[in-house]
């Protein structure tokens, strides 16, 4: 049962052109209104609403965005695969991929970023994510008449949400939509070839100290269960919860998941090796370069597990 033809919104180009929208490389351009000069004639505002983020602050854009700075990485990624990569004045440290993120100006870190360096980049559209830390920052750019939109994307379905709100701001909603819907497909036919396979149970850890786990509000515990596993802490409402590894024990999960550097330290500490799993060498190194992102690459990041935690499914 191979996961073979499924469909891959990552089958783009290193320019990060859809397929099927290939032959429109060109983003047409938005046209302002032209008025004659009059003392009493006023330009047309292009101010327009998109909504509302999840600082629950309306969005107010001026015209469509030419200039974005984007400080979280899966804005960035999305942004690229709507084809406005060449909108990006600057990043975040974290936005390194695709590969021609690396030639976006970096200015530093996402959360508490440098706000002098930010508008030092001219943005007409400043992107962050929704933590408490950057509602400062968020007040701090829209005072300097900066327009400011913060997401908070720990779901798949905020990443759907997300990717169709930006292609609406970008002025284009055909191709977000073409992304927003590849990816979702992809990830339903993981989930349909996995389905009747048993539930392998597993733990996702990510910090030691304390020890922190994927919790069942994380979009990697959702892609878990799509890949055919069970999250053994998805009962747990917040992305990432502490807990110790006494419960773990306790809950005796099938496998360990962790990315290659965790694992390494994993199989060799005695605290760990008091897990079954462990010592029955079931640490399994998940492909951190397409699981770690609510992006375009969720659907990979769902191949990527089911094959894992399935071998089968690679033959």
């Amino acid at each position: 049962m191979a996961l073979a033809g499924i469909p891959r919104v990552h089958g783009l180009s290193p320019d990060w052109r859809v397929p099927v929208l290939a032959h429109t490389t060109a983003i047409s351009a938005f046209c302002l209104l032209a008025f004659a000069c009059s003392g009493t004639q006023k330009p047309q505002s292009t101010t327009r609403s998109f909504g509302i983020d999840d600082f629950s602050d309306t969005i107010r854009i001026q015209a469509r965005p030419t200039r974005i700075v984007s400080l979280t990485p899966h804005t960035t990624e999305i942004l690229f695969a709507l084809g406005a990569g060449n909108r990006l004045v600057g990043r975040d440290m974290y936005s390194h991929w695709p590969d021609s993120a690396a030639r976006v100006p970096n200015l530093g870190q996402g959360l508490r970023p440098n706000i002098e360096a930010v508008i030092a980049a001219k943005p007409d559209l400043v992107l962050l994510y929704a933590s408490q830390d950057n509602r400062v920052a968020t007040q701090q750019l829209r005072s300097a008449g900066i327009a400011t939109a913060a997401f908070k994307v720990d779901r798949i379905e905020q990443f759907d949400r997300l990717t169709r709100l930006l292609g609406r701001i970008i002025g284009d909603s055909a191709r977000a939509a073409l992304v927003a819907d590849t990816v979702k497909r992809t990830l339903d036919s993981v989930r349909a070839k996995t389905q009747s396979l048993p539930r392998v149970a597993v733990v996702l850890p990510t910090w030691d100290r304390p020890l922190i786990v994927i919790g069942g509000g994380s979009f990697m515990s959702q892609l878990v269960t799509i890949a055919g596993g069970h999250n053994i802490y998805d009962s747990i409402p917040a992305p990432s919860p502490a807990v110790t590894l006494e419960d773990v024990v306790r809950r005796n999960p099938d496998a360990v998941l962790v990315g290659p550097e965790r694992a390494a330290i994993i199989r060799g500490s005695p605290q760990w090796r008091t897990l079954p799993a462990v010592r029955r060498g079931r640490v399994l190194v998940i492909d951190t370069s397409v699981t770690l992102r609510p992006a375009v690459r969720l659907g990979e990041g769902a191949v990527s597990l089911a094959r894992l935690l399935h071998p089968e499914l690679a033959r």
